[in-house]
């Protein structure tokens, strides 16, 4: 009967090493589970290292990645792929051998080459994952550690990947609201360009050859051209300068809260950006509650991750108040920044023991908030930026051709 060494983590986390005799790797593997232990490795002892391996067979072909930087899709598939194999036996090695095969990021595969490594060497998952903060963040960590704790990894790494998924196709609702928009502005923008610094010039000097009297929408407009010909190095020059110091006041923590409290202010979409910062809170409690963090620190969490300072310093007062023996909901009413639909379902969450579950529901509502105004915003902008795009032209073809229009003038001159 073959020997295997494996290593594996109990339900308080501690790491175990040990070797026994089994069947195959299958039984191996069964027993260990139904005995409550998370397995790490597990490694027949005759069998052949993998640097042997990697000797022994053909050279690979040169790996080909279809992208250089680590993107939120890549997130997503590896915490479904690792959920999907840990759950069906798979040891924690072999997944990542797996996974780090199949990756498409060229960072990214670096990045879980080296936690392979140090799982190998005896690191838990979430300590290998710590290493790597650019990548995985706390987060991440956190779930990890519960998952690890609680041995029930895959069932946290599944919430971990519906969390990320919710994430992405929220994203790509605003996005693709923005996208069109953008592209009409810049064509407009382009236009206007083209028409400054090479069409504009020539009509001007033919009017000019021919003495022409200018209608006062040409001449406007010509100068207009001759000021952005002539002033565009400075003009883009003062815009660099403003969004370097806007860039540089915006880190600080006081024109942080003045840009946010201004975007908070704004009509109709001051309404949108907030929703956004609270579905992100909301969704983030929701999913460490759920796991199995403790209050305190899944706030502690969020307020590292949440991403903006006026939202971070009311995290930070909830936190406090929690620790005092305070609700959840104390706090935030007195903050008034979280509307009074999201306080009374926390409220109820509370008083049921469903917090977790009225925190994703709080997530869903204003998710589709924000995913309806975004469609709508969309549908309503594409019409108006084509008129827009239109009237901007059609000015300018006005102007351009207008004096062409009197032929007295085009014949006699003054």
């Amino acid at each position: 009967m073959p020997k295997f060494n494996y290593v594996v983590k109990d339900s308080k986390g501690q790491t175990l090493t040990d070797a026994t005799d089994a069947a195959d790797q299958e039984s191996l593997v069964d027993r260990l589970q139904k005995q409550g232990y998370f397995i790490v490795s597990i490694q027949a002892e005759a069998a052949p290292t993998r640097a042997q391996k990697i000797s022994q067979t053909p050279k690979a072909k040169k790996r080909i990645f279809t992208h250089k930087s680590v993107k939120l899709e890549d997130l997503l598939i590896f915490s479904r792929q690792l959920a999907t194999m840990l759950e069906s036996g798979v040891t924690l090695l072999r997944s990542l051998d797996v996974i780090v095969s199949q990756v498409e990021s060229r960072q990214f595969s670096v990045v879980l080459e080296q936690v392979r490594k140090d799982v190998e060497a005896g690191n838990s998952l979430s300590a290998s994952l710590a290493k790597h903060p650019k990548v995985f963040n706390q987060f991440w960590i956190s779930l990890v550690e519960v998952g690890e704790a609680s041995g029930t990894m895959p069932v946290v790494l599944e919430k971990l990947a519906f969390y990320l998924e919710q994430e992405a196709a929220f994203r790509s609702t605003i996005i693709s609201a923005i996208v069109y928009p953008t592209i009409l502005f810049i064509v407009a923008s382009g236009a206007v360009g083209f028409f400054a610094f090479f069409v504009g010039p020539k009509f001007e000097a033919v009017f000019q050859a021919m003495n022409v009297e200018l209608p006062l929408i040409t001449r406007a407009l010509l100068r207009s051209f001759r000021f952005i010909k002539t002033k565009f190095l400075l003009l883009v020059g003062i815009l660099v300068v403003i969004v370097f110091l806007m860039g540089k006041y915006s880190k600080t923590q006081t024109g942080r809260l003045q840009i946010e409290n201004m975007l908070y202010n704004l009509p109709a979409f001051g309404r949108v950006f907030k929703l956004v910062v609270i579905e992100k809170f909301a969704s983030q409690m929701s999913i460490l509650i759920d796991s199995g963090v403790p209050i305190l620190y899944a706030l502690d969490i969020t307020q590292r991750l949440v991403n903006n300072k006026t939202c971070e310093l009311i995290v930070g007062d909830i936190k406090e108040g929690v620790r005092q023996g305070e609700l959840l909901v104390a706090p935030m009413i007195r903050s008034e920044f979280f509307p009074p639909m999201a306080v009374q379902m926390i409220m109820v969450g509370e008083e049921t023991g469903e917090l977790g579950k009225m925190l994703k529901h709080v997530s869903k509502f204003y998710q589709a908030a924000v995913e309806t105004f975004m469609k709508r915003f969309g549908t309503m902008i594409e019409p108006i930026m084509l008129v827009f795009m239109g009237t901007a032209i059609g000015v300018i073809v006005l102007a351009m051709f207008l004096p062409m229009f009197n032929i007295t003038q085009l014949g006699g001159g003054k």
